[in-house]
């Protein structure tokens, strides 16, 4: 196929470098920093960039944060040949993809987005890589009338890619489970380290502070546009974090000891039941 990437970030970048390592598929990538494009085309991480012609696309993945994604495809729908199908990999769907699907039916095109779980703690082209997505897993988010034969392309785009478990939901549900699964840890993270400890971890800290603190680096520009168009769902789970949390600071307060013991049991058994619960679960 030929295929578009539009954003040559740290997904859009490694997306064009996995294709060309994993697939037969020619890549064409766009960038507004065109020294970007240019540096792709050293590393044969694509086949040539972006010419100003939108015809001729089977696929045009949209890798830009999400209100920089709905402003790029509300001005080139018109443009885009109609047998493209457009998705994009934000880590919002819901509203958001109701609004692309908008689009794209006013301009007589195909939208169905998707949500690769991958990243780094930097994001940008220089830190992309072709194995970002190697056992990852991999969401898609169709509609109820989108096309069997649009969510089997993606689906097997993924699995070309190296992607691990791929999973089918719609974009509400894909909202409120991002919520709780990535959203609230990267508050969390960011919360964490505002400590005034933080400068004198060092020679302190293990693998626990790492995993703490890993995504602490995120964008805020992008991380601020997922958390507002999300707000209530990740609202919901802050509130239950917080509550939970009081519980803990009130058993250390009262020097409750069998009551702590009972909430880290307690934590203990749910996380011990969620892992024998994914084992055995088919990919």
């Amino acid at each position: 196929m030929n295929i578009l990437l539009v954003g040559m970030g740290l997904i859009g970048g490694s997306l064009c470098k996995a294709l060309k390592k994993y697939t037969y598929h020619t890549v064409t990538g766009c960038d507004r920093n065109k020294d970007i494009e240019i540096q792709a085309l050293r590393e044969a991480a694509v086949d040539r960039t972006f010419d100003g012609s939108f015809d001729g696309y089977d696929v045009a993945v949209i890798a830009l944060f999400p209100e920089a994604a709905e402003k790029f495809f509300a001005e080139n729908a018109a443009k885009m040949d109609k047998k493209t199908l457009v998705t994009d990999v934000c880590g919002i769907k819901g509203e958001f993809s109701q609004r692309m699907k908008k689009t794209a039916e006013e301009n007589g095109l195909r939208y169905l987005g998707i949500h690769p779980m991958a990243g780094k703690e930097f994001g940008g082209y220089y830190n992309s890589t072709a194995e970002l997505f190697v056992k990852a897993n991999f969401i898609i988010a169709p509609f109820e009338d989108s096309s069997a034969d649009d969510v089997k392309l993606l689906r097997e785009l993924a699995i070309e890619i190296g992607a691990g478990k791929i999973v089918e939901t719609t974009p509400d549900n894909h909202d409120k489970m991002i919520a709780y699964t990535s959203q609230l840890a990267h508050i969390v993270s960011s919360a964490y380290v505002k400590s005034p400890e933080l400068g004198l971890e060092c020679g302190f800290s293990g693998g626990s502070f790492q995993d703490m603190t890993r995504i602490a680096t995120m964008n805020e520009k992008m991380w601020t546009d997922l958390f507002m168009q999300n707000r209530e769902n990740l609202m919901f789970e802050l509130d239950i974090l917080i509550e939970n949390l009081k519980k803990y600071n009130e058993a250390l307060k009262n020097s409750d000891c069998e009551r702590l013991s009972a909430l880290i049991a307690e934590g203990r058994e749910l996380k011990e039941d969620n892992l024998r619960h994914r084992v055995g679960q088919p990919n």
